[in-house]
């Protein structure tokens, strides 16, 4: 049997794969698995029941679903604070600064409206480690002894869940903003009034678009991964930058004035450089996964920021930050983890401080941007293939061998296995498209040749 959560916790089609029985059910299964150990003795022992923070982006399945995780957290004895509509780093904060014992987001994050998801939190805000999460998966369904009378939970409104959250985003930032020209472009998602708020209150120019929810226009043509409507209206609004976040507003990329786009490698090389500067870097350290561009290795090479590789996945790159007491690391897709701040990736945290340094140093985003040079990159998905098989095949990797002589330090090659269909991703980056595109195409029909499964 498929393990229930994934890489960002329970998620499927609302109503479909993920019910209000199932939100119930894992609601009060993660009541009995996050509220074991010493914390929680102590806090029966002054007669104080657990405490749960409760979120959601604005999508409509989120209304039923986050009732029936509210329901199933409080039948388990569980009182539950619900902060509405709000950010997911924006409830990871809450848990930590009010000193909950775990919190839920209710969100698909980048994903269309028909889906949705559930996230835990535990104690501090933190993600649940994969060895927790299978605890809950465990206990899903398994008949408990509910309390009842006064030692069932309670369920209140978290009134001042976002001027918390505001006052914390605020008190960050190392510059003003005053003088940008900021577009935002909310996704139609959680962050719709919190950023622009923010973003006002720091001194920026702001511009709106993607900030009107309904419930079913999240994600839809707009936010981090409809960049195309944020580049023109930057264009024909005259702005000095573009912000986009996701839908529950953990990522944020960026568009220049001229409409670039500006990843989140060059984000966190910027974000690293001025952090280094400040002596705010931990260790002259970034994270990254091993999907970030080559460019961003060479620039921070170049800047004496030691660079660290993690497997993909926003969650290897936080495990790296903690272990280590790194203070920043991400994704190429914008997920930015500033630890001095979050606990998570945090969308307006990252497109906050990125134009914090616009208004330090007076330069543009492109200028900024020049930090890093990215390497042209393709990836080719070979489908149809035996994907376990990568790793033992001695002819795919004599061929990956060649390919990296002939591209020598100009250039890298990554070949990953799927990890849930029969499918091998070839990513090559080259000096330029074309030996890019020639090369991975090569180790693409090589891994073809080699691993196609049988037809029929």
């Amino acid at each position: 049997m498929p393990r229930l959560f994934g890489t960002d916790g329970v998620r499927g089609l609302a109503n479909r794969e993920l019910t209000a029985d199932l939100a119930l059910g894992l609601a009060q299964a993660s009541a009995f698995v996050l509220t074991q150990g010493r914390r929680a003795e102590e806090r029966r022992a002054e007669g104080r029941r657990p405490v749960a923070v409760v979120a959601r982006d604005p999508r409509v399945s989120g209304e039923f679903i986050t009732a029936a995780v509210a329901s199933g957290l409080a039948s388990s004895g569980v009182d539950v604070l619900d902060a509405g509509v709000i950010p997911t780093p924006a409830a990871a904060f809450l848990i930590g600064n009010i000193g909950a014992d775990f919190g839920v987001m209710v969100s698909a994050s980048h994903n269309p409206a028909p889906d949705n998801g559930i996230k835990f939190f535990a104690v501090g805000g933190t993600k649940l480690p994969d060895v927790v999460e299978d605890r809950i998966e465990e206990h899903l369904g398994i008949e408990k002894l509910l309390p009842t009378g006064g030692d069932v939970g309670r369920i209140r409104r978290f009134a001042d869940a976002e001027d918390r959250y505001v006052v914390h985003l605020l008190g960050t930032l190392p510059h003003r903003l005053d003088g940008v020209h900021v577009v935002l472009d909310c996704a139609n998602g959680a962050a719709s009034a919190i950023s622009p708020e923010v973003f006002t209150v720091a001194g920026a120019q702001v511009t709106l678009i993607g900030a009107d929810p309904d419930g079913v226009n999240i994600n839809d043509g707009v936010g981090s991964t409809h960049l195309d409507h944020l580049a023109a209206r930057v264009r024909e609004a005259g702005a000095d930058v573009g912000i986009a976040h996701d839908g529950d507003a953990d990522r944020c990329l960026a568009v220049d004035a001229d409409g670039n786009v500006i990843d989140g490698d060059r984000i966190m090389a910027i974000l690293a450089v001025a952090m280094k500067e400040r002596g705010h870097l931990t260790d002259d350290t970034l994270v990254v996964t091993v999907m970030s561009n080559l460019g961003l290795h060479k620039a921070m090479e170049d800047a004496g920021i030691r660079v660290i590789q993690t497997a993909v996945g926003d969650r290897y790159v936080l495990e790296e930050l903690n272990e280590h007491g790194y203070a920043l690391g991400g994704e190429q897709s914008g997920h930015v983890i500033m630890t001095e701040h979050a606990t998570t990736g945090d969308g307006i945290l990252t497109g906050l401080h990125l134009v914090s340094e616009m208004a330090r140093t007076g330069k543009s985003l492109a200028e900024l941007a020049e930090v890093m040079t990215v390497f042209p990159q393709i990836l080719v998905n070979v489908r149809g293939v035996d994907h376990h098989a990568l790793e033992s095949d001695e002819v795919v990797a004599a061929a990956v061998r060649e390919v990296e002589a002939e591209l020598g330090d100009s250039g890298r090659v990554l070949l990953r296995k799927s990890g849930t269909e029969p499918m091998v991703r070839v990513m090559v980056e080259a000096a330029d498209q074309a030996t890019a595109d020639r090369l991975a195409h090569r180790l693409a029909d090589v891994v073809l040749e080699r691993l196609a499964l049988p037809v029929g």
